[in-house]
């Protein structure tokens, strides 16, 4: 009992400190801002129908699960729309960033926070306190830059983005793979072959982010300042340890171009986090304006849209179909109001 109460000093300090800077995510947000306003532009001007782009924030898909499914009369397409496992994983995801940014954003300058840290031998007991503090935030903020650099939908939809970008139509038919040896895989039923996209890490470096680099090179930079994949992985694995106020990289390897990262100080991540989260916020906020946006074309058009569909089972062929808008739930289904 004694060594606790010792140390519930330190355990409520830790709990009151916040380490997330309103000035830094305010300057960020206003920087990039204006380039996902680009980004939106882009989109719309080169997607090859119209409504490529609502695909995206519906969450279309392929599923071929349908074939197995025998309680469903008549049998539904295996194209179909909605949040699905990625879905309801980001909405759990997304409330927990939330709550860690509602409760944990100072308006305290930074510079004004590295001054507290400095050392200072008078005050050894109460810089290794905040230090020891600002461990634990961060390892806490490891938690949510995995939960957004390794999230599902959010791979998704920026790759989908640049795909529209690059004039191409919407892919019914992405899928992650969990390795680089993953094969492809066949349906039974009708022996459709799918060929997974690609790793997140190829699909982040390669499909999204590169794509931004002539197109929005503002966009390209915010992605290279906070996404890293060895730090990614660094977290994912526990291949990390905190000496003051620098993380080291365990995994580092020295003929790996993609992992040649020793150390990381604490004013580094607390940049490269600040960054993500500011990608993040402008990311949910560009597709609740796609969702607004349509949902005005639509109660202009009979409160339906019309959609395509780019099918490759069971053949390759363009079929169209319609989205019906509800109003008052701001939302799509396949069937209109009643």
């Amino acid at each position: 009992m004694q060594n606790v109460l010792i140390t519930l000093p330190l355990f409520c300090f830790i709990l009151t400190y916040k380490m997330l800077f309103k000035e830094i995510l305010d300057e960020k947000y206003t920087t990039l801002r204006p380039n996902f306003e680009k980004l939106y532009q882009q989109v719309i001007r080169n997607q090859t129908h119209d409504t490529d782009l609502l695909l995206i924030r519906i969450n279309a898909f392929y599923n071929p699960e349908v074939y197995t499914w025998d309680n469903i009369h008549p049998q539904p397409s295996p194209y179909m729309f909605g949040p699905n496992s990625e879905g309801h994983s980001e909405y759990t995801h997304f409330d927990f960033i939330g709550e860690y940014v509602k409760n944990n954003t100072s308006a305290q300058p930074m510079d004004n926070y590295l001054e507290q840290v400095k050392y200072n031998e008078h005050r050894r007991e109460e810089i290794d306190a905040l230090t020891f503090a600002e461990s634990i935030s961060i390892q806490t903020e490891m938690l949510i830059y995995l939960k957004i650099w390794e999230s599902d939908m959010f791979i998704k939809k920026f790759y989908q983005m640049t795909n529209l970008m690059d004039k191409q139509p919407y892919d019914w038919h992405f899928k992650l793979s969990t390795s680089n040896r993953q094969p492809k895989t066949s349906d039974e039923t009708t022996g459709f072959i799918l060929t997974p996209t690609g790793t997140r890490d190829v699909i982040i470096r390669t499909k999204i982010r590169d794509k931004f680099k002539k197109r929005i090179p503002e966009l390209y930079n915010a992605f290279k300042k906070s996404y890293n994949g060895q730090i990614r992985n660094s977290i994912a694995h526990s291949q990390y340890s905190i000496l003051g106020r620098y993380i080291q990289l365990n995994n580092y390897i020295s003929d790996d171009p993609y992992s040649q990262l020793k150390v990381l100080s604490f004013d580094d991540w607390i940049n490269r986090f600040h960054e993500t989260l500011v990608i993040y916020t402008l990311y949910r906020e560009f597709f609740e304006r796609v969702n607004n946006n349509y949902g005005q074309l639509a109660l202009r058009n009979g409160k339906m849209l019309q959609i395509r569909i780019n099918r490759k089972d069971p053949e390759e062929k363009v079929e169209f179909g319609v989205l019906h808008y509800r109003e008052f739930f701001k939302d799509w289904g396949p069937e209109p109001d009643r």
